[in-house]
């Protein structure tokens, strides 16, 4: 099923896109016991405001952004469940250092970037892993602290994440105006970083294009980010790995979501991940060309598709709707389906 009328039935439903998927996939957490870490990540969010009484004061900055690069490192690993235990122990520390830095300046910014850069990684995981009210509640606690950072960036940054959230409600257009708009905020100074920014706003729109239908608005969005990426190469700014790689792996997708299967396959097939590339980005990859083998009856291909972005990042791939539809478009094409792939099937909760 398209993602197009997908998100078309979930509207007349009035349900979420990750309603209609089943998510969030409860017997696989309660496997890993990662739906027992969300409870305290919620609770610290609820407390923003009101730490609590006993709270000990919060450490010097650079250890608390220590801590925030530490856990930066482990969502581009997609580590779910190491992020869930540090979570909202920093949540709760952060909401008590922006209230002691309460005079404008440097250490002010720098308590709020790192508050923003821990909601976004909570809303990462929470989305990931198909719990959508916690990653709107840990956006919301991003966009107030973004603004605060003194990095424009992260106010763009935050969009571009709420724009995913906007998918899972049918609301494909939103998602797209809200790239428009972030796009006309953040000026481009020229560096690289507020670049690559920039164009993953326009992969973002691209990709939402595509699923909304528009193809043609969705080549126009993507035209666009490759003339930047051939500009800024290949980047690791804010963990969004822009450049010109990243946009093949957008083409991969939006093609997938268009249905253009063959053509998916044609770009896959010059794709050449660096050893060193981000795991989820590699992961990402992988399910994307599964997809589209299984689509086109290349169904041992698409298992050792799956099997690599299983290798490349497990807790992202264990959860991700697309592997789950995949897996289970794989077992009703056989009368009787490999070990492998059962096994396979079974690790994932298929």
């Amino acid at each position: 099923m398209s993602e197009s009328v997908l998100a078309a039935i979930a509207r007349a439903l009035a349900v979420s896109v990750s309603v209609l998927r089943g998510q969030p996939y409860v017997q696989t957490l309660q496997k890993e016991q990662l739906d027992a870490l969300l409870t305290p990540i919620s609770t610290a969010f609820d407390d923003w405001d009101l730490p609590p009484d006993d709270a000990p004061p919060p450490r010097p900055l650079d250890a608390i952004e220590d801590d925030v690069r530490l856990l930066r490192a482990l969502r581009v690993k997609a580590q779910f469940t190491e992020i869930a235990v540090d979570l909202p122990g920093l949540v709760s520390e952060l909401a008590l250092a922006t209230q002691l830095h309460v005079v404008p300046g440097c250490d002010r910014e720098r308590a709020y970037a790192a508050q923003a850069e821990v909601s976004r990684t909570a809303a990462i995981v929470a989305y990931r892993i198909g719990y959508m009210d916690l990653a709107r509640l840990a956006l919301s606690r991003m966009a107030v602290a973004a603004p605060q950072s003194g990095d424009p960036r992260q106010v763009a940054i935050e969009r571009y994440e709420r724009a995913q959230i906007a998918a899972d409600s049918s609301r494909l257009d939103r998602g797209v105006s809200l790239m428009r708009h972030s796009l006309r905020e953040l000026d481009d100074d020229g560096t690289r970083a507020t670049r690559a920014v920039r164009g993953t706003l326009q992969l973002r729109a691209a990709t939402l294009s595509a699923r909304g239908g528009d193809a043609s608005g969705a080549a126009d969005w993507m035209g666009e980010a490759a003339q930047l990426a051939e500009e800024t190469g290949e980047t690791r700014d804010y963990t969004l790995a822009f450049g010109p790689l990243n946009v093949h792996l957008h083409e991969i997708a939006a093609a997938g979501d268009q249905n253009n299967y063959d053509e998916a396959l044609a770009v896959a097939s010059d794709v050449r991940l660096p050893h060193d590339y981000p795991p989820t980005r590699a992961a990402h990859f992988w399910i994307d060309k599964a997809r589209a083998e299984t689509w086109t009856a290349q169904n041992a291909e698409a298992l050792t598709s799956l099997n690599a972005a299983r290798a490349a990042s497990p807790q992202l791939t264990r959860y991700h709707h697309s592997v789950h539809e995949t897996v289970a478009t794989l077992l009703r094409a056989r009368q009787r389906a490999s070990s492998e792939l059962r096994d396979y099937a079974l690790w994932c909760g298929v």
